[in-house]
């Protein structure tokens, strides 16, 4: 009993030990800890130990070489060992790597295998430090690759109702035929019944139209998305109407940002500023009635100067005003696609290194991965939305109950 009363209190130490312990000190912690090991592993393969004087030795050590790891205790330099002859390289040091940085490996280093890199490409490979990749062992890394993107991409939508749908499409350069052409690569994000935020799907189609927005909410709707009570978007032609086809009962909220640049375009540049602030305070109302009446008040204000660029507005109204219906808590994340805005960055961090694609199958490798990690963190992080918010959401879009209807006799008496 002593014994393990003992055990807790280290054990407990230590926990406590490393909850306060600085991010210098973690790193140092793994920093020593990668290095003994690899300097193991390369014992292993000389035959004997570092200056150890051994008849079983068959290698030697020539000094280390430099490489960045990516941890989840920010970046380490280690010393990896070098050979006299032959090459050493550990390969846990690339198994653990997170998926998206084990995607952009295999990206990268299948466009230079398949002779469709340039320059610039070959350099990052070498910064990489994927210079020993043999081809074998870039396709062992993109099947495993492909197996984890293919399992989110097509797992069943049962963390619903998401009452709450973001979609956007990212374009990217791929080379097809021996000629670059432009993708969309397709992005669906929800709010599940517990209030985290969710990336629900992925597709790349050669064009953003009403056949491949179709298709892909079809794919959604048939892996179980439901309860959608309103979908957010940019006025893409096709978009829309593929919203209304496939999710019946939602409403569509157009974009506030993606709209105030189509209005801005309708009027002189010198005059921007001034439509765009009269624009915001239409938001910056405190309920819907209000938000409401200063719509009417700005597009009489633009009918003065600009009444093309006031029946503009005067026509968006419903979809610019949908997010209207909703609890007033919800509103800033719903009257825009800005919440994916530092998605779509991230996504472009890791995909403007490739700067064009061997083919279709490496931008879903790639995005796709950075999707998986990111539902992971939002998975970790706290809800986005209250799951008392959600209730009332639903509740403020759910048909009216038929009213009792009471007999004249009940009255009479």
């Amino acid at each position: 009993m002593a014994a393990s009363n003992s055990v807790n209190d280290v054990s407990g130490w230590l926990d406590e030990r490393l909850a306060a312990a600085s991010p210098d000190l973690l790193r140092s912690m793994v920093k020593q800890f990668a290095e003994t090991l690899m300097s193991a592993e390369a014992d292993t393969v000389c035959g004997a130990g570092y200056r150890e004087r051994s008849d079983e030795r068959v290698n030697s050590r020539n000094g280390y070489r430099s490489r960045d790891w990516d941890t989840r205790v920010g970046s380490v330099e280690l010393a990896i060992p070098k050979l006299r002859s032959g090459s050493y390289f550990p390969d846990w040091l690339l198994q653990r790597r997170r998926r998206a940085e084990q995607a952009l490996v295999s990206v990268v280093a299948t466009s230079y295998l398949l002779g469709v890199s340039t320059r610039r490409v070959e350099k990052l490979v070498a910064q990489l430090g994927i210079t020993q990749l043999s081809k074998s062992q870039v396709s062992e890394m993109a099947k495993s690759l492909d197996v984890q993107v293919e399992a989110f991409r097509s797992r069943p939508l049962d963390a619903g109702p998401y009452t709450f749908l973001w979609l956007d499409a990212l374009t990217q350069k791929v080379r097809e035929h021996g000629r670059t052409v432009i993708v969309h690569a397709l992005i669906a994000v929800g709010v599940t019944a517990d209030g985290q935020r969710e990336v629900l799907g992925l597709d790349v189609v050669s064009g953003e139209d009403g056949a491949g927005w179709l298709a892909f909410l079809r794919a959604l709707v048939a892996r179980g998305l439901s309860g959608v009570a309103l979908a957010i978007s940019d006025a893409h032609p096709g978009l829309v109407a593929a919203v209304e086809a496939t999710l019946p009962g939602a409403g569509w909220q157009r974009c506030r940002t993606h709209y105030a640049r189509n209005l801005a375009s309708r009027v002189p540049k010198s005059a921007q500023p001034w439509v765009l602030t009269l624009l915001r305070t239409i938001f910056d109302q405190p309920d819907a009635a209000q938000v409401h009446a200063q719509f009417d008040r700005v597009v009489d204000a633009l009918a003065e100067k600009f009444p093309h660029a006031a029946e503009h507005l005067d026509a968006a109204r419903a979809d610019l005003l949908a997010f209207t219906v909703f609890p007033r808590e919800v509103w800033r994340q719903i009257w825009s696609n800005n919440p994916q805005e530092r998605l779509n960055k991230e996504i472009r961090r890791r995909t403007d290194v490739v700067g064009i694609f061997p083919d279709r199958t490496a931008v879903i490798r790639l995005v796709g991965a950075v999707l998986a990690e990111q539902t992971d963190e939002w998975a970790e992080q706290r809800r986005y939305m209250g799951v008392e918010i959600l209730a009332k959401a639903r509740q403020a879009t759910a048909p009216s109950a038929p009213q009792e209807v009471v007999p004249t006799t009940a009255i009479s008496a």
